[in-house]
Order: structure tokens, then sequence, then C-alpha cells
């Protein structure tokens, strides 16, 4: 992998054009007037967003997609003999982690000798031409960049944007700005967060979240040091032992008064709809702020937006208003539909601490209602679910009714030493109301079974699991 890339006109060409981070990345690109292609192995609404901006999208990956790129600028600069000329160069070729050495496009690539960049190096240079807020940390990553960039636009401040999340407000996952502001999801699952040098660094929090990258928590920590070393300014939640302990950010937050943070809630009302709470500024009131968000974990997220807009120097009155209005990112306690009086609920979470915290949430709404609160859980990799087995079996204490598939790869050779049954088996120890399920087909058939008008059905995990809902709601009696 390269280091240098090339923003000046030279063709840009995504393996995998579709996936959330690397389409952020492509339609900036795009937006900008350079030339992108890319490929994928199905149309979504996405690569159709791609499409409208004028990227060309293949959907295979396979070798002759360079090869048609190459003849394609050849004609156009009347060069000939398979060699490209100064007019026509070879394209830069984008991957993401995800892409196997093995994938022909990306073996022709290679043999082609076009430079291939890493997806976070691309995101590292778009980063370094402008005043960038780069937000990491092990949860919360989506949502905060999402409230700081539904914040700037709302207040006119105009930034680009490349977050790892459908955001409504936004129409997608990025947008091309014209201030010096960029907004960017600072991913550490494959350690690519060292690249970025941003103007401002937020750290949520900090946990150990991929054991098939990391050996342990001293190395995550490690990782995220070399992130914020990077950055001109720390701005992070001390409510977060590692990050007050080890970091030590110079604007910092937090949910207690009592920690002397410098942005703080207090008089805090957690709501079934709403989350309500009066903002300090190093122990001064702000003023009120209410959001649709649920939950304590979304209040510590818009307390970082806050933090991040008064260091670019923005009142709280338009940034509160502009919070009020944010809705967050799909697939974050993303509203679905609602049949037969069943409401469902599809959300991220994967990791046990991100499922305690949502389902502390759906628990408010739920009582809030009246409702029965029917959790649906597919654990995301093998050596996740081992890694932290006793964690996840106390995750779902909030829940009534527990149920559990099998866990989703991600890619991962299965080593059976886990599974989906003793996840659920080991939920049952805490939670007396817990079905296991192998497959989608059995899921949606227990589930038709199974839920009753007055639920809240919440699905949980990063997999494939949210397949299920539409069909469910489809079979619900009109």
């Amino acid at each position: 992998m390269l280091g240098s890339p090339d923003f000046s006109g030279r063709p840009f060409h995504f393996i995998g054009v579709g996936g959330i981070g690397m389409s952020a990345i492509a339609h900036v690109l795009a937006d900008r007037g350079l030339p992108v292609s890319g490929s994928d192995i199905r149309l979504t609404d996405i690569t159709e967003r791609l499409t409208a901006l004028g990227v060309e999208v293949f959907l295979q990956q396979e070798a002759a997609n360079i090869e048609y790129f190459l003849s394609r600028q050849l004609v156009a600069s009347g060069g000939a003999g398979g060699v490209a000329s100064e007019a026509s160069p070879l394209p830069q070729v984008v991957c993401s982690t995800a892409i196997d050495p093995t994938n022909p496009e990306y073996r022709r690539a290679q043999a082609l000798g076009c430079p291939i960049f890493h997806r976070s190096d691309i995101l590292a240079g778009l980063i370094a031409q402008h005043q960038s807020i780069s937000v990491a940390g092990t949860h919360g990553k989506t949502t905060t960049s999402s409230l700081i960039a539904h914040m700037l636009v709302a207040t006119g401040v105009d930034p680009t944007v490349v977050v790892g999340g459908e955001v409504p407000s936004l129409g997608g996952n990025a947008r091309s700005g014209k201030s010096q502001y960029l907004v960017a999801e600072a991913d550490e699952s494959d350690g690519s967060l060292v690249k970025f040098q941003s103007f401002i660094g937020v750290l949520t929090n900090i946990e150990l979240d991929h054991p098939d990258h990391y050996r342990d928590l001293d190395q995550v920590i490690d990782t995220f040091k070399q992130f914020a070393d990077r950055c001109e300014q720390i701005v992070g939640s001390i409510d977060c032992p590692v990050v007050r302990d080890r970091f030590k950010p110079g604007t910092s937050y937090s949910l207690d008064p009592a920690t002397n943070a410098d942005y703080a809630a207090q008089n805090i009302v957690y709501g079934g709809h709403a989350t309500t709470a009066e903002i300090l500024e190093r122990g001064v009131p702000l003023g009120q702020l209410q959001l649709k968000l649920l939950g304590s974990h979304n209040l510590s997220n818009a307390l970082a937006a806050i933090a991040v807009g008064r260091l670019l120097g923005l009142e709280f009155g338009p940034i509160a208003a502009a919070l009020s209005t944010a809705e967050g990112a799909k697939r974050r306690f993303e509203l679905k539909g609602e049949a037969n009086n069943i409401r469902f609920i599809d959300d991220y979470a994967h990791h046990p601490s991100e499922l305690q915290v949502t389902l502390a949430a759906a628990k408010l709404q739920a009582q809030s209602e009246g409702r029965r609160l029917v959790a649906i859980f597919q654990p995301h990799r093998f050596s996740r679910t081992l890694t932290f087995l006793p964690e996840f079996a106390r995750s779902f204490v909030d829940a009534d009714v527990v149920v559990i598939s099998e866990i989703y790869s991600a890619g991962e050779a299965n080593p059976g030493t886990i599974s989906g049954q003793q996840l659920a088996d080991q939920i049952a120890q805490h939670q007396p109301l817990v079905h296991f399920q192998p497959t989608l087909e059995a899921m949606q058939a227990f589930l038709t079974q199974t839920l009753q008008p007055g639920d809240l059905a919440i699905f949980l995990g990063a997999g494939n699991l949210n397949q299920v809902i539409p069909k469910l709601i489809a079979a619900q009696p009109t």
C-alpha cells in the first residue's frame, strides 16, 4: 500500500465501492469532480446514489473491470499497446481491509502497476486537507460524528462529512461541503486511525472490541494514543476511566457534574421518547437540551457534539436547536415500522456494552407504553462472542424475552469452540425466557408465532439479522 494519493485529477477506482466506509469517500471525491469508478457484488441504494453522481459502478469484482477502465482511458487519450500514457494514467485503486489479496480485480491492478491504497490512506489525505474533526472510540463513533455533522450543517458551517452510517438529515453517509471543516469517523477496528492528523480528535470511550485484531486492551490503548498524539486537541469523555486516566483530554465531558468536566449535564430526565437535561460549561449553565435520541449513551454523545461546537465558536442556542432535531444514523435504534401494534426497531449494537445501554433505552420506551420488550440478537464474529461470553450473558437483563441466532461469522473461520446455542445457554443463567433459533428462516417462523400485539421487538447485531424485519412486518394481520 502507498501513502500519497493524488487528488489533482488522477482517476480513482474502488474495489468494494458499495461498502459504508468506501462509498462515503467515493461520494466526496466524485462530488468534487474527480473521476471515480468502482465495483461491488450487488446494486444498493448506496451504489445508485454513486451512479447518480457520475461514478461508474461494475456489479462484479473481476480483472476485466481494470482492463475496461484502462482501455477506456487509452481510447480517450489516443494511446495504444496496452500501456497508459501520461494523459491516461493508471487509476489509483482503493481497497478496504475486507478485500482479500486473492481478489482477481486486486491482483490485476497489482500486475498492471496501479497505485493501490487502503481506504484509510484516502481518508487521511482528505483529513489533512481540512480542519478536521475525527471521532474515535470503541462505541458511539457513528452517532457522535452524525450529531456533529448534523449540528454543523444546521448551523450553516457547511462541512464535508465521511461517516460510517446512513444519516437521514445528510441524505446518506457523506457530503462534500465548502468550508474548511471535515467530520470523519475514525475506525479503530484495523488500527488505521493512526494515519489521521486532525484538528480535533474526539474520544468517546475505549474498550477491547476487536479481539481478532488486538491481543489485549493495552494494545488498543496504544493505538488510540498514536491517534491522539496526531490531533491538535482532544475532546474526551471522562466517564470512561481509560480516557480519563490514560489520555487526560484537554476538553472533557461527563454526565456527572461532580467530575468537574468542561461540559456536563444535570437535571437529566431520561424519557421513553426524549431526553432532556441542563447543560453546564465549566460549571456555568448554558441552557436546556432536548434530544429525540434515548438513553444516557446518546446524551453523552450529544455532550461531545456540544464541546466540539463550542470549540468551533458556535453559540449554545443554535447548537441546542440543531441537536433537538437530530435523529441519529440508520441502524441506531431505527424504527423500521409498526404492524399489529408491534413496534420493530433495528439497532447495530454488537458488543456487550452497546447491548446494555441500548436495551436500557429500549426498556424506557417499552415501560412508558406498557410494552413487552423482546430482544432478538445475532452475535457477530466467533472471536468476539468467545472473548466476551460472560459479559454477553449479563447484557440482556432489561429484556422480557430474548431470542438468539447462530453467530454471524463476518468472514471468520469457525473455531468450533463457541456457538449461538452456547451463548443462549449462558444468557439463560441470568434471564429466564431465552430461545435459540439457528437460522434466519427459523427465527422468522418463531417470531411470527411468538410476537404479540403491544411488543417492542428490537433486532440487535452488525450482521444480516435485520433482513427478517420486513418479512415479519408483512406477515402481521391487518
